[in-house]
């Protein structure tokens, strides 16, 4: 690798100095934007909390308490002449592109402010830039494989770079490329996502965009006779519009984007989760914040969510089946809340996540 020389190694034991590279788009911040961003607060903020000297790059309107450094998306100044050529970007991504590109460049002048480098975003750069650092950096798979991070894997002819999936599933289905990521289930902070009392309804939570499916959830629910709420962020207002919205009424309603205290408490006070993906889902962090609030979850068996739900906790069934689910519903209420809880807190929790980063950070950085 090119750049300045490695400065001495540090004591195994001392606190390292990450560079915790995020999303340039959605803000670190609540309510937040999906998955990935609430992934980053979390693992960001326990880190700090077991010492560690934490730098989060992140998109403007995040949370101030992780010491976030903006990473500005400044829009390009394109000729109308450029606009014309059919090789143009749209202007989101030129914005994101430069963004990440001049992180990487100043990362590269600044070699000795930090021990490794965490790419925790969906973009290539940090991948494809990752020999111009005198740093390991290391990147979560958070996603099935995509042609650009394929693309930068391949930009050299030994890739540095470590990478870790969230699942076992996920790290299957990049193996023709990255055939040893070490797996780092995610997790939740499960003081933060606490016991409830359960209820009569159902609950679905997660982005509404088609790939999660909640009007298969919405489809079950009514065959299954319970009411069924809503909450997450509309992503997809077409789909929101022809898929959901025409079918909220008496038994199913939409509780909004909610933020984190609200959403545990009407997760918490629901019968059972119904978890619904229509793509092979990577880990599924809702289903872990609803087995930490005692909630059981009954959903398809997609992704990596046979990993994560086990027989006393859930019960899984073909996917898009919503006939199978609605039967499934009444045996999951009648899961053990407590089992539910415990699950949540052996497999799913904050710090088994962040004790296992501990440990792929300090065997990167080594």
């Amino acid at each position: 690798m090119t750049g300045s020389p490695q400065a001495p190694a540090r004591p195994a034991t001392a606190p390292l100095r990450i560079a915790l590279i995020a999303s340039a788009r959605y803000p670190i911040a609540e309510p937040f934007a999906g998955g990935l961003e609430a992934h980053t607060w979390t693992l960001s903020t326990a880190l700090r909390a077991r010492g560690h000297e934490v730098t989060v790059f992140a998109g403007p309107g995040s949370d101030p308490g992780l010491g976030v450094v903006e990473m500005p998306l400044r829009p390009a100044r394109i000729s109308e002449t450029a606009r014309r050529d059919t090789s143009t970007a749209a202007a989101p991504w030129i914005e994101e592109h430069h963004a990440y590109l001049q992180l990487m460049l100043e990362l590269g002048r600044e070699p000795s402010r930090y021990d490794l480098v965490h790419n925790n975003s969906l973009n290539y750069l940090p991948v494809a830039m990752a020999p111009a650092l005198s740093v390991p950096v290391v990147t979560t798979l958070h996603t099935p494989p995509t042609p650009w991070i394929e693309s930068a894997i391949q930009v050299a002819p030994h890739c540095p770079v470590r990478f870790n999936a969230v699942s076992a599933h996920t790290a299957a289905a990049w193996r023709h490329i990255v055939p040893a990521a070490t797996v780092v289930h995610n997790g939740i902070d499960t003081r933060r996502w606490r016991p409830g009392p359960g209820g009569d309804d159902l609950v679905w939570s997660g982005r509404i965009v088609p790939e999660k499916g909640a009007h298969l959830a919405i489809e079950a629910a009514e065959l299954s006779g319970r009411k069924l709420r809503i909450a997450g962020p509309v992503g997809d207002a077409d789909y929101f519009d022809a898929c959901v919205r025409p079918r909220l009424g008496r038994t199913v309603t939409y509780e909004g984007h909610l933020r984190q205290p609200e959403l545990c408490e009407l997760v918490g006070s629901s019968a059972a989760a119904v978890v619904t993906p229509c793509w092979d889902e990577p880990y599924g962090l809702v289903v872990a914040e609803a087995l930490a609030c005692a909630t059981p979850v009954c959903g398809f068996a997609r992704g990596a969510l046979p990993e994560i739900v086990t027989r006393a906790c859930g019960r899984l069934v073909r996917p898009g089946d919503t006939a199978a689910l609605a039967a499934a519903v009444e045996p999951t209420v009648a899961l053990s809340r407590a089992d539910a809880r415990r699950h949540a807190e052996a497999f799913c929790s904050m710090d088994a996540m962040t004790h296992s980063y501990e440990r792929f950070y300090r065997s990167v950085a080594a």
